[in-house]
C-alpha cells in the first residue's frame, strides 16, 4: 500500500540521515524498497494523469521538512540533512506529521503568520493523509460527479422538445451538421415520441 505523504517523512529524513548529497531520484528508491512496494504501487498515477503517486507523496514530505529546514537543496534534484535536522533525529522522534513540524521555529517562520481561517483549514488538513493535490482532485471530482447529476435531473424535467433542442445544439457545437439554422433543427411533431 502506497503510504501517505506524512508517514513518508521520518524514514526519508532517516534515509538521508548521514550528511550526504542525495539524489531525488536515489531516495525515491530507496523510500520504495522501504516501504516494499510494488511496481504497479510505484506506477500509479493520480487520477488526473500528471504524476505517479508515490512521486507526489514523496514530493510533499520533501517540501514540508525542508520547510521545516530539517533538509536543504545542494543543487538541482539533490538534498541533504541539515543541522537542524541532525539535531532534530538525535530526539529519536516517533513519527514526523504536520503537528510536529509546526512546532519547529524555523517551520513556523517559513509557513508565516496565517489567519484564522487558514488555521481551520490546516487543522482540517493536517490530520488528512492526501496531499493537497489529492484533495484538490477528490473535491473536483466530487463537484463534477455532483453537477452531472444535478445537470441530468434538470434535463429530465424539461419538456420533450427541449430535449430535442439540446441535442440538435449539442451535435451542431460538436461539429455535425454545420449551422442550427442550416442544419441543425428538430423535427419535433406531436405525438412522434421524440429522439
Amino acid at each position: 500500500m502506497i503510504p501517505d505523504f506524512q508517514s513518508i517523512m521520518l524514514p526519508f529524513l532517516n534515509i538521508i540521515s548521514d550528511g550526504q548529497e542525495h539524489s531525488t531520484n536515489e531516495i525515491n528508491d530507496q523510500l520504495a524498497n522501504y516501504f516494499n512496494l510494488t511496481p504497479e504501487e510505484i506506477n500509479t498515477y493520480l487520477p488526473s494523469g500528471s504524476q505517479k503517486i508515490f512521486t507526489n507523496r514523496v514530493a510533499w514530505a520533501k517540501s514540508y521538512l525542508k520547510r521545516a529546514g530539517l533538509i536543504e537543496t545542494t543543487k538541482r534534484g539533490y538534498l541533504k540533512i541539515t543541522e537542524s535536522g541532525k539535531s532534530f533525529l538525535d530526539t529519536k522522534p516517533q513519527e514526523i506529521n504536520i503537528k510536529v513540524l509546526k512546532s519547529l521555529p524555523v517551520f513556523q517562520e517559513n509557513y508565516g503568520k496565517s489567519n484564522k481561517e487558514e488555521s481551520v483549514n490546516d487543522n482540517e488538513n493536517f490530520h488528512s493523509k492526501l496531499t493537497p493535490e489529492e484533495i484538490i482532485e477528490r473535491s473536483y471530482l466530487n463537484i463534477r460527479k455532483n453537477l452531472s447529476q444535478e445537470l441530468l435531473q434538470k434535463i429530465k424535467s424539461c419538456s420533450p422538445r427541449f430535449f430535442e433542442d439540446l441535442v440538435v445544439e449539442l451535435l451542431v457545437k460538436m461539429g455535425y451538421g454545420g449551422t442550427i439554422k442550416d442544419a441543425g433543427q428538430s423535427i419535433g411533431q406531436t405525438g412522434d415520441e421524440g429522439i
